[in-house]
């Protein structure tokens, strides 16, 4: 076999793990966020000022990113014990602020002030870090996915089951929907609604030129490929284009407050279609039975029929978004929603069971029912860890006075509105510079653009099948280095490379 047949021969024919075990994995990226504000919070307790620009971003890379590059390598095989240990240093450091923080208010009178903080209601910081630690788990999956030390069960699936790669393609449309423009919008701001689906639509040709540009790419240098991903010309970027598309039309048409109708009946239409026709068999098989890729359609049909799953969790997402950004302006009424999306969040995973039951299990390739369930279940979870660490921190911070953590909430005085002087201790703006999160925030299409390419240059420049754990360790956190430095960079001059 020729170099390009073992590397998609690596990637294929996998069967995925367990959800609990994505789940705990998971776990890993809100605790990674926890540990580095509270280190963050200890060290301004102890040094009376923040933490000095060049530690400030080390401490970033090795907290908010390290951790998941040996999670998903390296640690793979105690997985489960990860978690437990992030959780108790988080645990101590936050035992080690309290005791000696100058408050000396009983515990109890803390908690109900702590309730009814007022936070930015036009700000929901939880939203900027999950939509950034999704783009920074799919850059590390896409180059981690060609090493060994990277786990099989990890990587895409062939056909049927969960691999924690699986869940991030559709993550990542979740994300791209929970500030869409049709949920940004405010209610004063209501426009002739066909006049912005032009707008929308137009809004797309960056990601179908990206699209064009990485099939030519792939194509002219024979870079390995794993067709029954998408097809043979299809791409991430087609799907995202056509989706978002696609949904705003169907936005145009439909009131947004109902967007989870729409994505409902597109899944159980969809599901109900694959089950009780040949399409099943043409996805799987294709039009002869023999998985040939004669014809467009044929060519690519994984990408083109999996656009129905993915537009119905675009369009479920769209409705989490319009949830999520509700003007809230107090810590009472966070808590209230929080338990809102865990409820969702148990009732979605208890339709998945009933759904791999009785209709059909997990499977990617067909974005089918139970994957949509899955992906908006395991999404509303990760969301919702978030929102947690985020709320842990904010108390932690009405402990020691004067602190702050950049891209977190920081509590205002009423009626202080948005980029007005913050309650003592937001110190925000000073923090800005040094956060990795709002650097790559800033700039996530490019971003995920520059880990593609340079996933291409290692994988065109080193042997990733047949590499030692140490050397895997060491590319890993060249690359991931290099790419967020890059974000850095362009945050610290304020640049924004956006041209459409």
């Amino acid at each position: 076999m020729s170099q390009r047949q073992l590397k998609e021969a690596f990637v294929s024919n996998l069967t995925g793990t367990g959800l609990l075990e994505i789940s705990l994995g998971m776990a890993v990226a809100p605790l990674c966020l926890l540990c580095r504000g509270l280190l963050l919070v200890l060290c301004q307790l102890r040094c009376g000022r923040p933490l000095a620009r060049p530690r400030g971003v080390l401490l970033d890379l090795a907290l908010l990113v390290s951790p998941l590059l040996f999670s998903c390598t390296v640690l793979a095989p105690v997985i489960y014990l990860v978690p437990t240990i992030l959780a108790a240093f988080c645990a101590g450091i936050f035992s080690k602020i309290y005791s000696q923080s100058c408050t000396r208010a009983p515990l109890r009178q803390m908690v109900e002030d702590f309730q009814e903080m007022r936070l930015d209601a036009d700000y929901v910081s939880a939203v900027t870090v999950f939509r950034v630690y999704i783009n920074v788990l799919t850059s590390i999956g896409i180059l981690a996915v060609d090493f060994p030390q990277f786990p099989r069960r990890y990587a895409k699936t062939e056909t049927y089951g969960t691999g924690a790669m699986d869940v991030g393609v559709g993550a990542f449309i979740f994300g791209n929907a929970l500030v869409c423009p049709e949920v940004r919008q405010r209610a004063c701001e209501v426009q002739p609604k066909f006049s912005s689906l032009a707008k929308q639509v137009f809004s797309i040709w960056p990601l179908v030129f990206l699209g064009v540009g990485r099939l030519l790419s792939v194509k002219s240098i024979e870079y390995h490929e794993h067709t029954s991903e998408y097809g043979v010309h299809w791409n991430f970027f087609f799907t995202l284009a056509l989706v978002r598309a696609a949904a705003s039309l169907l936005l145009a048409v439909f009131p947004k407050n109902k967007s989870w109708i729409v994505a409902v009946n597109l899944a159980v239409l969809y599901q109900l279609t694959l089950n009780t026709t040949s399409l099943k068999a043409f996805v799987l098989h294709g039009s002869d039975g023999r998985d040939t890729r004669a014809g467009f359609l044929n060519a690519n049909r994984e990408g083109l029929l999996s656009l129905f799953g993915y537009l119905a969790i675009y369009m479920a997402s769209v409705q989490v978004g319009l949830y999520v950004l509700q003007r809230r302006s107090t810590v009472r009424e966070w808590l209230r929603a929080l338990g809102v999306l865990l409820l969702a969040a148990l009732t979605l995973f208890t339709l998945l069971d009933c759904s791999q039951r009785w209709a059909d299990p997990v499977s990617r390739r067909m974005a089918n029912l139970s994957y949509c369930l899955w992906v908006v279940a395991h999404c509303l979870l990760l969301f919702a860890c978030f929102l947690v660490a985020d709320l842990v921190l904010l108390f932690t911070q009405l402990l020691v006075k004067g602190c702050a953590v950049p891209s977190c909430w920081s509590a205002v005085k009423p009626p202080v509105k948005r980029g007005a002087e913050a309650a003592p201790g937001s110190g925000a703006g000073e923090l800005q510079h040094l956060c990795l999160i709002a650097a790559i925030n800033k700039n996530q299409l490019l971003f995920f653009l520059l880990a593609n390419v340079m996933t291409g240059v290692v994988n065109l420049t080193i042997d990733t099948m047949h590499s030692e754990a140490a050397v895997t360790l060491c590319i890993l956190h060249l690359y991931m280095v290099f790419n967020c430095l890059v974000m850095y960079a362009l945050h610290a001059k304020n640049i924004v490379l956006k041209f459409w």
